[in-house]
């Protein structure tokens, strides 16, 4: 008996320990947990379970007696002495809840949920196995020790500024990129970048291009801003240049999602030139590009750009680990100032602590040669993967060039995609689908399929259930 109460008594916090305990007591007489003529433990075992004086016990009952809850008999005890009316139940309305023109596209979108851990073939996730905790966990002590209190007040908006000065410094060497550490934004996630690119430049009915098929991310966060958005055909070379010009330009050009294609220098040059003339914004997502498998990868768009109309994506949740919540977004240098201001109204700040330790990792040279291994093994994790497909599935599925990241895109040479996919999650495979993410009439079916955080069984054994599938969906529907 009483257990619940000494967990009713810990969460009254309001008033003397008389008063917490007569609360105590009217609530759980309330709720149904002592009843009618149900006898209370004696002053001295409860003066004992809830460590209270018995003075302080004798006292409640005292005054639950004078208050007709409690009834007490000289030799016999304390009882309960009245039974409560059961709480009428609210009638809920049978209304749904009115959400704005916006809150309605949020919902039509379905959101952007990454399954928490990667069965076989969910796609985006690195590898966590292999990541070097223990240097993490020391870096952290480091952080929190330099830092003291320091770490748990508010930061900057624009982001920790020794991890604005690392992030400038690594992507100049690596991709290219020309920028000052001041237009380094530190952001929880690209997604919440173009949710705040979004906000700032899309009207609704403006206009923004996407290339096709396309990340849908991006789509959903220009679409929840009401903008109309127009597919970019897809060629060998990257986005076809298309006449005109949108408020919002939005590419992949290192290591186009999902297909894998990198855009030409012409193609780069003609895009770049195209902003300029039409006062675009050029959103450049580089969302995997230190995972490079054949030749060295292109730099950056960024770097190619003398008119500052390129804004430039990157983030951590690929290169480290996606709970990490860090990304940074480069800015022109006319708009860090507008973004820093909005930003401070969507979350505030990115956490100091997290940041503190990234800014370490990366300054002493740890992240160089975490790249190094995570290429390494993704690269030989892709090959496996081709050579499974290429022996077990070849009638089925056709890949498209990877020559990096961290997902091969397939396409189906037979069956239906919907079908394939939900049988698939019987099996307990995860395929994410090729076709949703085109805007036009015309979708390839296929799938995205996720190797980089899958060790060498279990994409040998994800590939042997997606012969077991088609095994069975050729039976069902005729052999290819």
């Amino acid at each position: 008996m009483t257990s619940p109460l000494l967990q009713l008594f810990q969460h009254q916090t309001q008033g003397t320990l008389r008063d917490r305990l007569c609360a105590t007591l009217r609530q759980a007489i309330a709720a149904g947990h002592l009843r009618y003529e149900q006898k209370l433990p004696s002053t001295r075992q409860l003066a004992g379970d809830l460590s209270l004086s018995r003075v302080t016990v004798e006292a409640a009952y005292g005054q639950l007696e004078s208050e007709g809850y409690l009834l007490r008999e000289t030799g016999r005890g304390t009882f309960v002495a009245i039974t409560l009316p059961a709480a009428p139940q609210v009638k809920r309305s049978v209304r749904p809840p009115a959400f704005s023109a916006r809150g309605q596209q949020v919902l039509i979108t379905g959101g952007c949920q990454d399954p928490p851990f990667p069965h076989a073939f969910a796609a985006g996730s690195p590898e966590l196995r292999a990541f070097p905790h223990l240097l993490w966990r020391r870096l952290t002590a480091s952080a929190q020790r330099s830092l003291g209190a320091a770490v748990m007040r508010y930061g900057d908006p624009l982001g920790y500024m020794p991890l604005r000065e690392a992030v400038a410094d690594y992507v100049a060497l690596s991709r290219g990129v020309r920028c000052r550490p001041g237009q380094v934004v530190i952001l929880t996630s690209s997604q919440q970048a173009l949710q705040l690119l979004a906000m700032m430049f899309l009207d609704p009915g403006d206009e923004v291009w996407l290339e096709e098929p396309c990340y849908p991310g991006a789509r959903n966060a220009f679409l929840t801003a009401g903008a109309r958005c127009r597919g970019i055909a897809l060629d060998g070379e990257g986005a076809v240049p298309t006449a005109g010009g949108a408020k919002l330009i939005y590419l992949t050009p290192s290591h186009h999602y999902p297909t894998g294609v990198t855009m030409s220098l012409a193609r780069r040059l003609h895009w770049l030139n195209q902003a300029r003339q039409h006062n675009s914004w050029l959103i450049e997502d580089d969302y995997d590009s230190e995972f490079h498998y054949e030749d060295r990868p292109v730099p950056a768009m960024q770097g190619l750009d003398r008119y500052e109309r390129v804004i430039y994506l990157g983030t951590f949740s690929k290169s480290l680990f996606p709970s990490l919540r860090l990304a940074w977004m480069i800015l022109p240098s006319e708009l860090v100032a507008p973004f820093g201001q909005a930003r401070s109204l969507m979350d505030g700040h990115s956490a100091l602590l997290p940041q503190a330790v990234t800014a370490a990792f990366l300054q002493q040279g740890h992240f160089a040669s975490h790249l190094r291994l995570m290429r390494q093994l993704y690269h030989s994790r892709r090959d496996l993967l081709l050579q499974q497909l290429e022996t077990k599935l070849t009638d089925w599925l056709r890949p498209q060039p990877a020559p990096g990241g961290l997902q091969l895109t397939v396409t189906l040479n037979h069956g239906d995609e919907a079908r394939l996919t939900a049988q698939a999650a019987q099996l307990g495979l995860t395929l994410p689908r090729l076709s949703p993410l085109y805007t036009g009439a015309t979708a390839t079916p296929g799938w995205i399929l996720g190797f980089s955080a899958l060790e060498r069984a279990e994409i040998v054994a994800g590939c042997d259930k997606l012969a077991q599938l088609f095994s069975r969906y050729g039976k069902n529907a005729g052999s290819p």
